[in-house]
């Protein structure tokens, strides 16, 4: 993260700061009043880079030019990110072969994507008594997934669902 950086003019009541000029080199610590001349002497900016320390640091540098790198910076990292999402699957417990099938492919899909999986299963009723076919699905989808996935959490009641949640795999 960059250091909070405030632009130091002529109302700021501080007697000396710790000076680096706009080759990089230390000037160590100077009288605030000659700081601002040397910045303005070289037409550019004085800006405080450490306002805890004792006394101040302070460089002399392009200011415009200076938030514009660091913006630049930002978009280049927010670039490069990738963002993972949440998708969910529902089903029932007592859920037919062909369409276990096909939500299991549509979870592979979700997982090849990149994207993590919150598989459910919905209990109505007098299904809740059973709550151990659920848990019979969800061993079933995951054996049909081939080991294309992390387990991040296992399958366990929350309410009327029970829910497990994948991520993918790292890539090699």
């Amino acid at each position: 993260m960059a250091p909070k950086e405030l632009r130091i003019n002529e109302s700021i009541r501080v007697k000396e700061v710790r000076l680096v000029d706009h080759e990089g080199v230390q000037r160590g610590v100077v009288p605030t009043s000659e700081a601002l001349a040397i910045a303005k002497e070289s037409g550019l900016d004085l800006v405080e880079v450490a306002p805890q320390a004792n006394p101040p640091a302070c460089k002399i540098l392009n200011y415009g030019k200076y938030k514009f790198d660091l913006e630049k910076r930002k978009r280049e990292a927010k670039k490069n990110q990738k963002i993972v999402k949440l998708k969910e699957v529902r089903m029932q417990p007592k859920i037919e072969k062909h369409d276990l099938d096909f939500k299991t492919k549509h979870v592979k899909e979700f997982l090849e994507e990149g994207n993590k999986v919150k598989v459910t299963v919905r209990f109505r009723g007098r299904e809740l008594a059973h709550t151990e076919l659920g848990k019979v699905v969800l061993d079933k989808l995951l054996d049909l997934l081939d080991d294309c996935y992390v387990l991040d959490k296992r399958a366990a009641m929350e309410g009327r669902t029970m829910s497990m949640i994948l991520s993918p795999k790292a890539k090699k």
